[in-house]
C-alpha cells in the first residue's frame, strides 16, 4: 500500500524553486496486520507465564522476548518502500539498502519484486508478490473491465476498468503496480543531478544485537 502527505518540503533538488515531496511508502498492510497480531498474542502468553509460571518459567518467558518480538517487527513491521524524486529506499529485514536513481539499473516483479543497482541484486521485502492476485488481474483484463463486488462479496455485475490517473488498476496485481511506477520514477529522475551516488547498504543492528543477546540469555537460562 501507498502512504504520502502528497505536501512539498523544502531541501535540496534539481533547482532552487523546485519543490521536495515527500517519500512515497509503499509496504504490505496484511503483513503489517500479522506482526501487530502475533506482537499482541505473544505479548498475552509470555505476560501470563511470567505472572504466574513457576520455577524458571518467568525466565525462560522473559528471555525469549527479544527473541520472538525483534524478528517479528523486522519480518512484517519493518519492510517498506520510500521513493522521493532523488533516491530510492528499500528496508529489508535486516538491512537498508539505499539506492540513488541513477545507480538504479531496473526493478522486476516475477515470483518476488527484485532491485537490480549498481551491479547488485537485492530482494524488496516490502512488496510481495502474489500470484492469485496476479491471475485475478489477469481474469479481469481478459473480460474488459473492472468486476464489481457487493458488500457481501458476491460479484453483481462489472464496471469499465477506471482511468483516473493514481487510481488503483484492477488490471494489474499490487506489486506489479508498485515496479511500474517506481521504473517510471528511475526513468525520470536518474538524470537529475542530486540522484547521482552509489548504493549503500547498511545493517539493522536495533534488530540484530537484542535478538543475538536475547537468544544468548534464553539459552543460558534454559541450561542453569
Amino acid at each position: 500500500m501507498t502512504e504520502s502527505d502528497g505536501k512539498p518540503h523544502q531541501g535540496p533538488a534539481g533547482s532552487a524553486d523546485e519543490p521536495v515531496y515527500a517519500d512515497r511508502v509503499y509496504r504490505s498492510i496484511p503483513g503489517v496486520i500479522s506482526g501487530v497480531l502475533l506482537l499482541a498474542v505473544a505479548a498475552w502468553l509470555i505476560g501470563d507465564a511470567a505472572l504466574t509460571g513457576t520455577g524458571k518459567t518467568p525466565y525462560v518467558a522473559l528471555a525469549a522476548v527479544p527473541v520472538f518480538a525483534f524478528p517479528v517487527i523486522a519480518y512484517t513491521l519493518r519492510p517498506a518502500v520510500l521513493a522521493n524524486d532523488r533516491r530510492l529506499v528499500v528496508r529489508n529485514p535486516l538491512r537498508t539498502i539505499t539506492a540513488p536513481w541513477a545507480a538504479v539499473d531496473a526493478l522486476r516483479a516475477g515470483y518476488s519484486v527484485e532491485l537490480l543497482a549498481d551491479g547488485r541484486k537485492f530482494q524488496v521485502w516490502a512488496v510481495p508478490v502474489s500470484l492469485r492476485q496476479r491471475k485475478r488481474a489477469n481474469r479481469v483484463r481478459d473480460r474488459g473491465g473492472a468486476e464489481h463486488v457487493s458488500r457481501l462479496g458476491m460479484v453483481v455485475g462489472k464496471q469499465p476498468t477506471p482511468v483516473v490517473a493514481g487510481a488503483s488498476d484492477p488490471t494489474r496485481a499490487w506489486s506489479d503496480q508498485v515496479v511500474g511506477i517506481l521504473q517510471e520514477m528511475a526513468e525520470r529522475n536518474s538524470s537529475r543531478p542530486d540522484a547521482s551516488g552509489p548504493v549503500t547498504v547498511s545493517w539493522c543492528w536495533w534488530i540484530i544485537a537484542p535478538t543475538l543477546v536475547g537468544l544468548i540469555a534464553l539459552i543460558t537460562v534454559i541450561a542453569a
